[in-house]
């Protein structure tokens, strides 16, 4: 009886040391500052695990600080509360709209050549594009990898941004994105501001250089959005409106239902002009 006692401790103890290991080495989040450092280097060495360069995570982590701008803004989205009117005023659709017109009008072979790709017309994309930079303008001054580093180590979404932090080291790695690249406040990226895991689902090299340069090119920026709405169910030729199938593709551009409403108004405008 002993005897299977202690083959019965030798058991758990074996048991143990193999679990223990693995729930001490996952990074853990945190709702403040405290613990961030530490949990940046539990999180390189998983990274490292997952396929990520030491010299890669070297360079990417290099400047990476909490960003308490990030938190600021990611407890604070209010403009998505205003009415349509209201939310049209604040984000100057009638000035995107009639610089959209001349931007169309500017880049017609691009916008044809997009529309002839992925069924798209020009609207909608400028639209995006006017609402979401100014047309390339502003991108945002914060800097990516520790806005969405911030937001991985952040308890509330932690998961989420955990792949886009992925997503952004996988960027970093193959030569698509700055390791001092600043963008905006939850780290999106360039002139239609993408999430990190979207360049790498719908990324595309618009200029044909052989890289997905959604700050500089404006032919990536804009094919890749193109590409992200009929990822998400466009249908060549048909409208886009409330009602239609193609509004769907634009809903899963941004949640918020006066953002999508004013990509529909702004770009039949455009492109009804």
């Amino acid at each position: 009886m002993h005897k299977a006692k202690c083959v019965l401790a030798g058991f758990t103890a074996i048991m143990a040391a193999a679990i223990l290991p693995s729930v001490a080495s996952a990074a853990q989040c945190g709702n403040t500052s405290a613990g961030f450092e530490a949990w940046v280097e539990d999180f390189k060495g998983e990274a490292a695990g997952r396929g990520i360069s030491p010299s890669v995570l070297n360079k990417a982590f290099a400047n990476v600080g909490y960003n308490k701008a990030t938190i600021r803004a990611d407890r604070g989205q209010k403009s998505f509360k205003l009415s349509l009117n209201q939310f049209m005023q604040k984000r100057g659709g009638q000035a995107i709209i009639s610089r959209g017109k001349k931007m169309k009008a500017q880049n017609a072979a691009l916008f044809n050549s997009i529309e002839s790709r992925y069924g798209v017309p020009a609207g909608p994309i400028i639209a995006i594009w006017g609402m979401e930079t100014g047309f390339g303008g502003f991108m945002g001054k914060e800097h990516t990898l520790s806005a969405v580093s911030t937001l991985a180590f952040d308890c509330r979404r932690s998961a989420y941004f955990t792949d886009q932090l992925y997503a952004a080291l996988n960027l970093v790695q193959r030569g698509d994105l700055s390791p001092d690249a600043r963008g905006a406040a939850h780290g999106e990226i360039g002139q239609t501001q993408f999430l990190p895991a979207n360049v790498l689902k719908f990324g595309v090299d618009g200029d044909g250089n052989g890289h997905i340069d959604m700050v500089r090119s404006k032919a990536d920026a804009l094919a890749s959005t193109a590409n992200f709405l009929r990822g998400h169910g466009w249908s060549a030729g048909g409208g886009y409106q409330p009602g239609s199938g193609n509004f769907g593709a634009i809903q899963g551009w941004n949640a918020a239902s006066v953002y999508q409403q004013a990509i529909a108004i702004i770009g039949a405008e455009i492109d009804g002009g």
